[in-house]
Parts: C-alpha cells; sequence; structure tokens
C-alpha cells in the first residue's frame, strides 16, 4: 500500500483470539511475529481497515472487542469503537507509524490470505506458554498477553 503521507501513516493490528490461543504472523519485511495488520486507506475509518485487513492478510471474519458505544450515529457523527491502545513507532529513520490496536475474537482458526500479495510467510496460534518462549518485541508479546487474558477461555 503506498504511503499516504511520506514523514506518519495511520495503521492498525488486531491480535485474534481462538479459545486459548492468538494469531500471530511473520511479517515478511520484518522477520517478526506481529499481529494481523497495516495502513488505513485513506476512505476508511480504523474499524474498516481493522477488518479488511484481517479478511485480506488471513481470511477471517471477527468481532472486534471493546467499550459499549454511547450513541448510535443520528446524523454526522458515527461512533467509532476505541481501540485498546493507541502507540506511535518509528518504522525507519524518516517514517513513523501511529497504531490502533485493537481485539477480536474469531470463531474460526483456518488460515487463508485473500490475495497472493498478502500471503505470509507463516502463522501461528499461540498459547500464553508459546508466547513465553518466542521472541517478541515488547509491546507484542503484552498485548497479545493483555488479550488472552481478556478474550481467551
Amino acid at each position: 500500500m503506498p504511503h499516504i503521507h511520506e514523514k506518519i501513516d495511520f495503521t492498525v493490528e488486531v491480535f485474534i483470539v481462538h479459545k486459548d490461543r492468538v494469531l500471530l504472523r511473520m511479517h515478511d519485511k520484518y522477520k517478526k511475529w506481529l499481529s494481523v495488520g497495516g495502513h488505513i486507506e485513506l476512505y476508511e475509518d480504523p474499524i474498516e481497515a481493522a477488518v479488511r485487513e484481517v479478511k485480506e492478510e488471513v481470511g477471517l471474519d471477527i468481532e472486534l472487542v471493546g467499550s459499549q458505544k454511547i450513541f448510535e450515529g443520528v446524523d454526522h457523527t458515527i461512533e467509532l469503537l476505541p481501540p485498546i491502545a493507541l502507540n506511535r513507532n518509528r518504522v525507519s529513520p524518516t517514517h513513523e507509524h501511529v497504531t490502533f490496536v485493537y481485539f477480536a475474537r474469531t470463531d474460526k482458526t483456518e488460515i487463508k490470505a485473500q490475495y497472493e500479495d498478502d500471503k505470509s510467510e507463516e502463522c501461528r496460534w499461540c498459547t500464553e506458554k508459546d508466547l513465553s518462549e518466542m521472541d517478541l518485541w515488547p509491546n507484542v508479546k503484552a498485548y497479545a498477553l493483555e488479550a488472552l487474558h481478556r478474550l481467551g477461555k
């Protein structure tokens, strides 16, 4: 996806839980285990981007989890599910991402990328024990563990 801005972009990441496991995928560029996610397109809000990225990258239908809505949209305002977390991270010396972090549930575990370009080298449904043994960035480990604690069965 082309960048919306040369210095900063908005992105989403989704930690998807099925029973007692959270889904991580090997990022093709960074060669690190990350959640599912990507850039928010110019025409999207973060919720639309989260659902689209998950569908494209792993082919799953998800239910995003978060706070209850305070009101239903009636005219010019649509209330969006707030992210579980929000962070800013440098991806290169000249480019940063502001990332909306979401937690989600799914009732299926079969992974199938929608497009060949979105196909990951590897995806893995991880238990809490798996996470403790993996070489993960601290934020990925923290979010994955918290997703399991909040949504796991």
